[in-house]
């Protein structure tokens, strides 16, 4: 007796593991399709009717023999390799695929098989049908089967049983592998990535300095340092995103030891203790409506979130190795980690246009006079982008900052001289920041980009002082320079100076203005080991260091290697 009966799991997931196939039990002829109620193949044995054996057996043999007869006519299926749209085992699974519509393997959900199949494809496509005719027969409306149908069933599922067997115990196994996946994985709703940096660096040079007085003796040592960051990608809607990252971090702020803020790595710690795990990022992503996404966070909620960044070397990870060639700094650097709200919205594939209020972190949950939200060190920021083709991108960007008396001073994002970083002292100071920024990928293999910042600051308590902060950068990128995900990075600039100043610490003292201007000189090239692991060799020189030419230059030279996961 003719037996079709077969687990609907294993013909499920058999068709979307083979990828040729995609298992369709909506599309049976339009008779069928009105009067059919499939049933879970698990509940086909109990609720199958019982036929009139005798009448099928009868019917089975009248069609067998003439099908048996052409079937010896042509090279049997399982003498060949592949199955062909000449062959009758083709054409046959064809015509039922055509009555049933069993297999649906195009956007218009039609089948279209006109090339070689192999012997596994074909038997993924046989077993979807076996599984319609099941469902057709367990509800009742075997009616709608024909005869000769079950007859070429048989036959099929005669000549590809070792296939069909095969493939059962392949998706076998892939379903306990996913079982044990779904029994053994992080969240269902977060992401777990991670990044840790190994850095062996030195400096070479006199230590810099504004006074003749100090020691410009060359104390550094080289030093093997890491950075190690955990980030959690959460989404609960899928459009959404709450970013949270732990980090460890103990690389040092070269300034300590060469005297200025201009030789800063990209990845050093910043005010949180060495080797100390702590909370580096936390905020949040969502849409609101098809152009608009909003941000807000409570730590590390920066322009460059929410802002397109437009240097083609940013990235402590992989690109530029100095703090200063990471992004024009008067702009992106707030100057603290911020806390606060950002919004981007998208006028056109050309026009995009952010804003965001940002306060100092470690500001913004104390309530007390001259912090909390709007009270403390802010930075409210714009930026308006325009792509006018795909190769090229331009941007204005405008932020003014706030920084109490007596609160860490820090204008230009820990870059820069020392009268940049702080013009009037610990006076109470707002600045308005001016920037321009353009990328211009000029093929696959070469990108120029660069900017421009201006600053005007203002002492706001006490006399009325103002001060002119100049920066601006080039920077070439070579993607793909020798093998494919390398990267290869120029970067010619001048790190924030002081061109001019009203202020003076004591009357009869000198303006704290740099009149001198040093260049910031870097290469470095990332070698891609492999998708996980790459190694970054760098160096960069500081001319005439603090903006002072009486300081001899500064050479630091480092080698990275980071590794992903």
């Amino acid at each position: 007796m003719l037996k079709i009966s077969w687990n609907s799991r294993f013909s499920w997931s058999l068709l979307l593991s083979t990828g040729i196939f995609l298992a369709s039990t909506s599309h049976a002829t339009k008779a069928a399709a009105s009067e059919v109620t499939p049933l879970p193949l698990e509940q086909t044995r109990s609720n199958l009717p019982t036929p009139n054996v005798s009448q099928i057996e009868q019917s089975l043999d009248s069609t067998v023999q003439p099908i048996n007869r052409l079937s010896n006519q042509v090279t049997s299926v399982s003498q060949l390799s592949d199955v062909r749209p000449t062959d009758w085992a083709f054409q046959a699974l064809q015509s039922l695929v055509e009555r049933y519509g069993c297999i649906a393997g195009y956007p218009d959900r039609t089948y279209r098989g006109n090339r070689a199949l192999t012997r596994y494809e074909f038997a993924a496509g046989l077993n979807a049908c076996l599984d319609r005719v099941n469902e057709l027969i367990a509800a009742a409306t075997a009616d709608l089967v024909k005869k000769e149908d079950l007859a070429t069933l048989q036959k099929l599922q005669e000549q590809f049983a070792t296939e069909l067997a095969t493939l059962r115990g392949r998706v076998d196994k892939l379903e306990a592998r996913t079982t044990t996946l779904e029994k053994q994985q992080f969240s269902t709703t977060t992401k777990l990535q991670g990044d840790a940096i190994f850095i062996a660096a030195d400096t070479f040079g006199d230590r810099a300095n504004n006074t003749a007085a100090n020691d410009t003796q060359d104390d550094t040592q080289a030093f093997f340092a890491y950075r190690v960051r955990l980030s959690l990608l959460t989404s609960f809607t899928g459009k959404d995103l709450l970013f949270t990252r732990l980090a460890a971090n103990n690389v040092p702020n070269l300034q300590t030891s060469t005297g200025t803020a201009e030789t800063r790595l990209t990845i050093d710690r910043s005010s949180f203790p060495e080797s100390s795990l702590y909370l580096d990022s936390l905020h949040y992503r969502f849409p609101l409506g098809n152009q608009t996404t909003v941000w807000f966070g409570t730590r590390q909620l920066q322009p460059v979130v929410f802002a397109p960044n437009l240097n083609p070397l940013i990235g402590g990870a992989n690109g530029a190795i100095s703090r200063f060639a990471t992004h024009n700094p008067t702009i992106y650097r707030p100057g603290f980690d911020g806390a606060g709200v950002g919004v981007s919205h998208q006028f056109s594939p050309q026009l995009r246009f952010g804003l965001g209020y940002l306060t100092d972190d470690t500001q913004a949950p104390n309530p007390n006079a001259g912090r909390g939200i709007f009270s403390g060190n802010n930075l409210l920021y714009s930026q308006l982008t325009f792509t006018p083709s795909r190769n090229f991108d331009i941007a204005f960007s405008y932020g003014r900052k706030y920084f109490g008396s007596n609160t860490g001073f820090n204008l230009t994002g820990g870059t820069g001289s020392a009268f940049a970083r702080n013009p009037f002292q610990q006076n109470a100071t707002v600045s308005d920041n001016f920037g321009l920024q353009f990328l211009w990928k000029t093929s696959p293999t070469l990108q120029i980009g660069g900017w421009f910042g201006y600053t005007r600051a203002f002492q706001v308590k006490g006399a009325e002082n103002e001060a002119t902060i100049l920066n601006g950068a080039i920077s070439v990128a070579f993607p793909d320079l020798f093998k494919k995900g390398n990267l290869g990075g120029i970067i010619v600039g001048i790190p924030p100076k002081a061109t001019s100043n009203d202020f003076r610490p004591t009357p009869t003292a000198a303006r704290r203005v740099d009149s001198d201007t040093s260049l910031h000189l870097e290469a470095f090239y990332t070698f891609k080991v492999n998708n996980n692991v790459s190694i970054t060799p760098g160096v960069f020189l500081i001319t005439n260091p603090e903006q002072n030419r009486n300081n001899d230059s500064i050479l630091v030279g480092t080698v990275r290697t980071n590794f992903s996961f």
